[in-house]
Parts: C-alpha cells; structure tokens; sequence
C-alpha cells in the first residue's frame, strides 16, 4: 500500500506514506499555497471586506495558475472576439476567489492530515467525506507540475523512459506519482 491508496470501506480511503513521500506531499501543498495565494480580505482585520471581494477579470499569466484557473470561455491560447472576452472576464471576476479558496481548502486538508503523522511516516485513513478534497489537491498539483513541465497528452509516455541525468526527472517522477496517487484514490472511492 506504500504511496497509493487503498478502500477502507465506505467510501473512505487509507494510504501508507514512509516519511519522504509524506514530507514531499506535504512540501508540494504547501507550495500550492504559496502560488494560489492568501485568500481576499487576508489583508485586512474587517471580516466583511471578503464577502465583498472582487476577484480579477485577466487571466493570470502564469501557465501554471493558468491551468489551475482557466478562462471559461474560448480555448487557451486561441483568439476570442471582444463578446467572449468580457464574458470570461465577468465570469472570472465573480468565480475565480471561490475556486482559489476551495483549492486552498483542498491544500489545507492534505497538510493536516500529513500533520497527524507527527513529521513521520504512517498509515492515514481519509474519511468519505474527505477523498474528493484529497482528490482536487493531487489535482491541483498535477496540473501545476505539468504546465511547470509542458507536459502534453502526447508526452506522457516519453516520461517513464527519461534518462537520470534529465535535470527534470524529479519533478516528472513526482507527477507520474502523483498520477498514481490519484488513480488509486479514485479506485479506492468507488470500491
């Protein structure tokens, strides 16, 4: 069961991570964090100001936060007419904070769970209700280190054969982990 997940019963998932996966899983979270940012109002002591908040209208022009927040209309990279412009900004605009806290919710939850294991290794057993939170931050972190990689559908064969000596065959191991990682969650969810 070492870094995958297995059914632990209705609908809840257990995972045995030794004390690197878990300090690797736990450091890319946490970088997570830091790219999608602190939340509207963090700023400010007025617990309202958020409620307010409103988020961009421009699509961010980091490939990675890209992906994590795409445009909702038109395709990346393609030339949209004006109309569709300001439908994915308007859109964008009252979307984008709500996405950016769900996903670092999803985060957050990961990173407590590993924080139970005391900076050790262990098994965690991850509650029903937990799995799709577990499920959008390996998400999350997949679609980040692809775009960080320029990974296409195309190259995800290429990447199980990379040379050692390719500066990014840590970054690609820790996808095609990641990959995995989710794989079985999702296998573990419907066992």
């Amino acid at each position: 069961m070492a870094g995958l997940f297995e059914s632990a019963g209705g609908g809840s998932a257990a995972i045995a991570l030794d004390e690197l996966e878990a300090s690797i899983l736990r450091s890319l979270e946490v970088q997570m964090l830091e790219l999608i940012g602190p939340g509207p109002g963090a700023e400010s002591d007025d617990p309202l100001a958020a409620l307010f908040a409103e988020g961009p209208s421009e699509a961010p022009s980091d490939p990675a936060l890209a992906r994590l927040f795409p445009d909702a209309y038109g395709e990346p990279g393609e030339a949209v007419d004006p109309q569709t412009k300001e439908l994915a900004s308007e859109f964008r605009r009252y979307t984008e904070l709500d996405l950016r806290a769900r996903k670092r919710d999803d985060a957050l939850s990961v990173i407590r769970a590993l924080d139970e294991l005391g900076g050790e290794g262990g098994a965690l057993k991850v509650a029903p209700g937990d799995c799709l939170r577990w499920l959008g931050a390996l998400n999350d972190l997949r679609l980040t280190l692809g775009a960080r990689l320029e990974i296409t559908e195309e190259d995800e064969e290429g990447l199980y054969g990379l040379p050692d000596s390719d500066p990014r065959k840590p970054l690609v191991m820790a996808y095609l982990w990641l990959g995995g990682m989710q794989e079985s969650l999702i296998e573990a969810m419907t066992d």
